[in-house]
């Protein structure tokens, strides 16, 4: 599973951003940093599980028609 370390040290990188976005950010009191930090990450657990679909799109296929197929292993002793 994807995860990311909270307490992972940050480092200091360089952006370019919409002058009038970034003004009015500020002007809200939003933390830029922080705030891209958090689009970022969720931005790469997204492409990350897209790619990790991709790859595997062929196992997950197998896996389906193997229980259409097959059925549900231990179906028999569910009682919902």
């Amino acid at each position: 599973m994807l995860r990311f370390d909270p307490h992972a040290p940050k480092k200091p990188t360089n952006l370019s951003l919409n002058s009038k976005v970034l003004e009015m950010a500020r002007e809200l009191g939003m933390n830029v940093s922080q705030t891209v930090d958090g689009l970022l990450a969720e931005e790469v657990k997204r492409r990350y599980w897209e790619k990790w679909n991709e790859d595997n799109k062929e196992g997950i296929a197998a896996y389906n028609a193997r229980i259409a197929e097959e059925g549900l292993p231990l179906a028999k002793y569910r009682t919902f």
